[in-house]
């Protein structure tokens, strides 16, 4: 599980928040300033979310039903979590605050917030997290080298399409997440409102990318039936 983040325009949020008020503000007010925001109100639907969709920051309430909010923290962190997330409690202890970097938590606000100072801090972990500052992005040997759009496995250069190039570039910059063919029609293709699904289209890229790119024995593009696909590396 890695987080990575998508490659959409609009940088994806993970809004965890059981008060409904709360949560419903911080959509409102982020969706405003153009990112799109994802709501959960559980730490089980949140830990769900985070595990099975990229985002580029989290956003968690400490405070939560059932399982503390650093506890599901400190899980997705055991999984693989990488994305940056930002904790937000009404504790403003020095011990709580340790308590949450421990955890894994890249930043800490205390309620009550100015969401002016939310908002600066969600822009900085963004900057931080945001796909297209990776200038070399690798998955075993194969490496994707972004300012020059070129692809090489094994010291061997891959030559790709343009389509091709960006939906692998895509894969490989969710590394470890399962992408669905909806990420892919929505994210790589641009297309959020077509009558038919993209899914035979994507399906002959894929066929396409793995002729090019898994040519050894160890295979990195792996397809989830019915799902979607994922790179991971040594299989």
């Amino acid at each position: 599980m890695t987080g990575a983040a998508s490659l959409g325009n609009e940088p994806r949020i993970l809004v965890v928040e059981d008060e409904f008020n709360v949560a419903g503000a911080l959509r409102e007010g982020l969706e405003a300033e153009g990112y799109r925001v994802c709501l959960a109100h559980t730490g089980e639907d949140g830990f769900f979310q985070a595990s099975n969709q990229p985002f580029e920051l989290m956003i968690l309430d400490r405070m939560l039903p059932g399982r503390d909010g650093l506890e599901i923290l400190a899980a997705l962190r055991r999984a693989g979590f990488l994305t940056p997330v930002l904790v937000l409690t009404a504790r403003d202890g020095v011990e709580d605050r340790v308590a949450g970097l421990d955890a894994g938590a890249d930043d800490y606000l205390v309620k009550p917030f100015a969401f002016a100072e939310l908002l600066a801090r969600v822009r900085a972990l963004v900057r931080r997290s945001r796909g297209d500052q990776l200038l070399r992005l690798t998955a075993g040997d194969l490496v994707i080298e972004v300012a020059g759009r070129t692809v090489t496995r094994g010291g061997e250069p891959v030559d790709l399409t343009t389509r091709e190039y960006e939906l692998f570039e895509y894969l490989v910059r969710h590394k470890g997440t399962l992408v669905s063919r909806e990420m892919l029609a929505r994210d790589v293709w641009g297309e959020t409102e077509r009558c038919t699904p993209l899914d035979n289209v994507i399906d002959v890229h894929i066929a396409r990318l793995r002729k090019k790119i898994d040519t050894g024995e160890t295979r990195l593009i792996h397809t989830v039936r019915g799902v979607g696909f994922i790179v991971r590396e040594g299989e």
